[in-house]
């Protein structure tokens, strides 16, 4: 019997998330001469580069996309960046995921940069699904979804073939 799929958020009504939580972001920063999106492969990267083209769209400041590869089953930090981490002094960040579950990710995400100084930090997802586990807040997110720990959420994005969508199964 295969999976049943739930829309939760289809194409347009994600766009309308990113585009909000764009302002939200904006409205933060607004003193900013410069931000840092920080999206986490793969599909927060997805989300980060979103971000990005409706923040130079409508930003007075300038807003540059680094990636974070990050390996989510270690149990220690191992994280790869495409800059070099000194380029994120003294800069505000945004780290970006697609979903928030336990945390875990996010808390690697925070871990790139213990060791640099940094005016601020900030977290996006496009849904937090409200099971965690480690002690992570999210400050600006799309939707957040009570769910079982059973069902999965199942984000698409730039997927050949498929349309954009959040499914939950």
């Amino acid at each position: 019997m295969p999976d049943k799929k739930i829309l939760v958020l289809n194409k347009q009504q994600i766009q309308q998330k990113i585009d909000r939580m764009a302002y939200q972001v904006l409205e933060d920063n607004l003193d900013e001469d410069d931000i840092i999106i920080a999206g986490i492969l793969p599909r927060g990267n997805f989300v980060a580069e979103r971000l990005k083209l409706i923040l130079d769209g409508i930003a007075p400041f300038k807003s540059k996309l680094i990636t974070l590869d990050l390996d989510k089953n270690s149990s220690s930090l191992k994280a790869k960046i495409n800059v070099d981490i000194e380029e994120c002094t003294n800069k505000v960040i945004i780290l970006v995921d697609d979903v928030l579950s336990s945390g875990k990710t996010l808390a690697y995400g925070l871990g790139v940069f213990l060791d640099v100084p940094l005016k601020k930090m900030r977290t996006l997802v496009l849904i937090d699904r409200n099971h965690k586990i480690f002690p992570i807040a999210t400050d600006f997110t799309g939707i957040a979804l009570s769910t079982v720990l059973k069902e999965h959420v199942d984000v698409v994005l730039n997927e050949p073939g498929e349309e954009d969508a959040v499914y939950l199964r």
